[in-house]
């Protein structure tokens, strides 16, 4: 019979250290973005200012142009979770692909359209370019919502919508004059407006919802990492109320001026106070956002007009915090 030998004590009490350090190592997820804009905004909070660490998620993020390549990079395992629109959720859906948006960050758009200094009236926009990311991309999608403010329709109207880059290159195009307007970001909407440039419509003061930015996942990659989904899901909630704390503005609005590349305070300034009217409190995902998003989508593709929205979004992660008291908490109790 073999005598097990004891372990001395001191032994235990060297490598009790390296023990602890193991069971809290946070767990690593590459989290995915289609473009840079301020939407993006808690995402960087959360990054920049140690929630990810905080909750046990060593987060690395990647900027992946495009919704459709962003999801596919999901399906490829080069990421884990998107920061994406419902957008790419329901394109990716209408392909059979199994992905659940769990967060929102919002559910109406900040966005506006610019147009050239020389255009002042809606009418001024038939036959004209405005630029997107993509067809039926986030920013494809806002120009659309904009456009129909305005009574305005691409195909009878001729107006061209064409691809140009993520919405900083779009607002240097517009700028350049190689296309005649864009809906932009509040920051840089901002900062065009202040060089003289028009602002037709601010769809934050209209009534169309939309399903913004949050995190998507595989059902696959749901199925099998539960708990590191839950602590993304937490540290993304956090960074969502840090962007809305009072007290934390002058460090966000670094943030803002910095991934944005604004040199101007009063240009960051305003554009962060547009994107403050339409985050959400609490970031449930948007299912009257989806069915307005799915509405336009299915004028490119049919099959999303089948698309069940409800079986699209998986809430239980953000109840979970809702109901525990964990965001009223962040909030400083005030509901």
């Amino acid at each position: 019979m073999t005598k097990l030998r004891s372990i001395p004590l001191f032994v235990i009490l060297l490598c009790a250290p390296t023990l602890v350090r193991a069971a809290a190592a946070p767990v690593r997820v590459n989290v995915g973005a289609a473009s840079v804009s301020s939407s993006m905004l808690s995402l960087w909070a959360a990054q920049e200012q140690g929630i990810f660490a905080k909750h046990g998620v060593e987060a690395q993020l990647i900027l992946i142009r495009g919704g459709s390549t962003l999801v596919a990079s999901l399906l490829t395992g080069e990421i884990q979770a998107a920061f994406t629109s419902g957008v790419s959720v329901l394109g990716a859906a209408a392909q059979g692909v199994d992905v659940k948006m769990l967060t929102s960050i919002s559910s109406r758009v900040s966005w506006k359209l610019i147009a050239s200094p020389q255009i002042k009236k809606a009418e001024e926009l038939r036959g004209k370019r405005f630029g997107v990311q993509s067809i039926v991309g986030s920013t494809w999608m806002y120009a659309m919502l904009a456009l129909e403010q305005l009574g305005l329709e691409p195909k009878r109207d001729n107006i061209s919508l064409l691809p140009i880059g993520d919405p900083v290159t779009i607002g240097h195009a517009l700028e350049a004059g190689r296309i005649d307007a864009a809906v932009l970001d509040p920051t840089l909407s901002q900062r065009l407006t202040s060089k003289g440039f028009s602002q037709l419509v601010d769809l934050a003061k209209t009534n169309a919802t939309f399903p913004g930015l949050g995190v998507g996942v595989t059902r696959a990659y749901l199925d099998q990492h539960a708990i590191t989904i839950e602590k993304l899901v937490t540290a993304l909630t956090e960074g969502l109320v840090f962007v809305q704390q009072p007290a934390n503005k002058p460090i966000t609005l670094k943030i803002l001026m910095k991934h944005l590349r604004i040199n101007d305070p009063s240009v960051a300034e305003n554009g962060y106070q547009d994107h403050l009217l339409t985050l959400n409190r609490k970031p449930y995902p948007s299912l009257d956002g989806l069915r307005n998003a799915q509405r336009l989508m299915a004028q490119q593709n049919p099959k999303i007009a089948a698309l069940k929205v409800e079986d699209l979004v998986d809430a239980r992660f953000v109840r979970r915090l809702d109901e525990s008291g964990f965001i009223d908490r962040l909030y400083g109790g005030r509901r």
